[in-house]
């Protein structure tokens, strides 16, 4: 069936829509609600834990954390500077370019990144219940909703 291009900006208003919308807020909400609960284990906020979580993938410059988390860089040199107080990061020159200083974690901070991530079990243990194919359906209609290549 096709559809006129102003018909596919008006905004869906059905009962189905407006349930998978309700549904997507609750899954986001307990998310955060349990996600500020492992940081508070750790005696962290929830805004660095997630500065912690992301540098444990990759040691980053502020302004790409700010990009990731969607937020003023000035932000981040603030939760940067109480975990590296804490000696959870660190800043170090970046190799391709010294002008450039580099959030990394350092080893207690790999470790407290890894008792957050295993602390949160929100989200895994209901996906457990789902098969395989299921789960790369999720993940194909959650990557598909957020506009990125399948």
């Amino acid at each position: 069936m096709a559809t006129s291009s102003s018909s596919a900006r008006t905004p869906r208003t059905d009962p189905l829509t407006l349930e998978v919308v309700e549904l997507i807020g609750t899954v986001v909400a307990r998310y955060y609600e349990e996600y500020e609960e492992a940081a508070a284990e750790h005696a962290l906020t929830g805004a660095q834990a997630r500065v912690l979580g992301l540098l444990s993938l990759e040691p980053m410059p502020m302004r790409r954390i700010a990009q990731k988390l969607k937020c003023e860089p000035s932000n981040i040199t603030g939760i940067v500077d109480r975990l590296e107080a804490r000696g959870l990061v660190e800043r170090r020159p970046d190799a391709a370019d010294r002008r450039v200083k580099l959030a990394a974690p350092t080893a207690e901070g790999v470790e407290v990144a890894r008792g957050l991530r295993e602390s949160l079990n929100f989200a895994r243990e209901p996906l457990a219940e789902l098969s395989r194919e299921e789960r790369l359906a999720l993940r194909g209609l959650l990557r598909r909703m957020l506009g990125e290549e399948i």
